[in-house]
């Protein structure tokens, strides 16, 4: 894959991640009930970011986890799901807030399959979407309630979204 355009560094990332922590806080008047919880496997550092920034500015503990929805997808057979799939879910969402959070909305298929997963063991209060990017091209009627960038797209373009524990770098860049 060439590297086409360099939409955001660590700089860039860091002022969304702060952004969109501050809309979470306002949209909710605060973080009562908030849990925050990471589509596997880049939604997971972006969680991460997320909760912590959000645990700073309003001085608390945000609870924060992951999910792996592997087994929720439409697009992979059952025989083939792998034997690593997270079978356990130890998430309370009984009555909170639920803030799925994800590098890249797409065609909204991830998504959907996390909301089964969440709903399927429990129900919250409310759901809201968090991601880093939301590059067009919706297949399901999904959106973002906190994006930090929107960028359009061709479908044959591929947005790649790097953190410093996976790739060494905070970035994301637009492959052809």
């Amino acid at each position: 894959m060439l590297e086409k355009a360099r939409i955001m560094d660590e700089k860039a990332m860091s002022r969304a991640v702060t952004r969109i922590s501050h809309e979470i806080i306002e949209k909710n008047k605060g973080v009562q009930d908030i849990y925050i919880i990471g589509i596997k496997s880049k939604g997971i550092p972006l969680a991460k970011m997320i909760a912590d920034k959000i645990g700073q500015i309003e001085n608390s503990k945000i609870d924060c986890d992951f999910i792996d929805i592997t087994r929720y997808r439409d697009d992979i057979t059952h025989d083939k799901i792998l034997s690593t799939v997270d079978e356990n879910f130890n998430l309370d969402v009984e009555n909170k807030t639920v803030v799925l959070v994800d590098d890249v909305l797409y065609t909204g298929r991830t998504i959907r399959a996390a909301l089964d997963y969440i709903i399927d063991n429990g129900r919250p209060k409310l759901i809201q979407l968090a991601v880093l990017v939301d590059r067009g091209h919706r297949e399901l009627p999904i959106r973002a309630d906190y994006v930090g960038k929107n960028v359009p797209t061709s479908k044959n373009e591929l947005v790649q979204v790097k953190f410093k524990e996976f790739d060494g770098e905070d970035s994301v860049i637009i492959c052809e």
